[in-house]
């Protein structure tokens, strides 16, 4: 049974990678081709002619509409088939599904879901790539694992210590630690000081101390977006706050931003979008390009860990994991992802 919730937005593309051009993005195990009407929003369409189930992503945009290069076909924004060469009349039945899509902070979204339930004010609020406040990079990784494998890593950061040892440079502490963990209205909010530790990256005014505190808070949203903002404070600022949030009057040595998406492609592969940065009164273009490649590393060191994992899951599916302490921020967000199903999508 498939496992892949469809009443979510998903990020389907960056918006400087979708333009008039047509371009196939697999989601949820489905073809989806992508445009941008004459106005310039966004068209997202089963790629997948109704006539011999060639993709359309293959063909030209025509004004709002696309046509299909194997016999012509020409299909409007909405679905619906408008012409046949060489026919009259055109069936109301010979049409494509049309899928909600919408643009927000430089991610294209689409609802593969119930089109009734597709609310945009549920999209997750991500930082876009030209907000003054932040410097951000971007990057893009592709991975032969289900989803909800990626989804437990970013929900889980006491991997760091062990996964980005290297990359990071993240000590003990990051293992030890347990989050505060709140329930939000789409997902999970996860909050912890780490004290006195090793500055990671160790850039900006943070590079000038051995040691800092590290405020870190993210809130991991349907259906499968990590938001995630860090900042470091001189040693001892996290007891001053006695653990709490800190407020507007500690000095910031260093923070930074990261959103994050994951999006299944399929049963057991996935695509994960991201993008990072220090914020503006903290770094530069050279210090934000710093952190997308450090950040690129350290993904990389997790595909690997997660695509061997999946390896050990498709030995043996039936064997379950065992949770521990730190699991708790998994198990809410599951239970959230699966009040969010629908098992099929509607038919154009």
């Amino acid at each position: 049974m498939s496992n892949l919730v469809r009443n979510c937005w998903y990020v389907a593309g960056w918006s400087h990678d979708i333009s008039r051009t047509p371009v196939q993005r697999m989601l949820l195990g489905e073809p989806v081709v992508l445009y941008r009407r004459e106005d310039g929003t966004p068209v997202a369409l089963e790629d997948r002619c109704a006539h011999r189930l060639a993709p359309l992503s293959m063909g030209r945009v025509e004004g709002n509409a696309i046509r299909c290069l194997y016999h012509g076909f020409l299909f409007e924004a909405a679905g619906q088939c408008r012409e046949i060469p060489g026919q009259d009349i055109v069936p109301p039945s010979t049409c494509v599904q049309a899928y909600p899509v919408c643009e927000k902070n430089s991610w294209v979204w689409v609802w593969m879901g119930d089109p009734d339930r597709a609310d945009p004010s549920r999209i997750a609020s991500s930082k876009a790539l030209d907000d003054p406040a932040w410097i951000l990079k971007t990057g893009q990784l592709d991975y032969d694992a289900n989803y909800q494998l990626i989804n437990d890593n970013l929900l889980d950061l006491t991997h760091l210590t062990y996964v980005h040892a290297a990359s990071f440079g993240a000590d003990a502490a990051w293992s030890r630690n347990r989050p505060r963990i709140e329930r939000i209205a789409e997902g999970v909010r996860s909050s912890r000081w780490i004290e006195d530790s090793p500055p990671i990256p160790p850039l900006g005014e943070a590079a000038r101390h051995d040691r800092v505190d590290i405020w870190t808070s993210y809130d991991f949203v349907l259906p499968g977006v990590f938001l995630l903002y860090t900042a470091m404070y001189p040693a001892g600022t996290a007891q001053a706050c006695k653990g709490a949030a800190p407020g507007e009057g500690h000095a910031v040595l260093f923070d930074n931003f990261t959103s994050q998406a994951v999006v299944p492609t399929g049963e057991r592969t996935s695509r994960y979008y991201y993008s990072w940065g220090p914020g503006s009164r903290c770094g530069d273009d050279v210090i934000a390009q710093v952190m997308i490649d450090t950040a690129t590393l350290a993904f990389r060191e997790d595909k690997l860990m997660i695509e061997a994992q999946q390896r050990i899951i498709d030995a043996d599916p039936a064997r379950l994991p065992r949770p521990a302490t730190a699991d708790r921020a998994i198990t809410l967000f599951q239970r959230l992802m699966k009040s969010q199903d629908c098992p099929t999508a509607p038919a154009c």
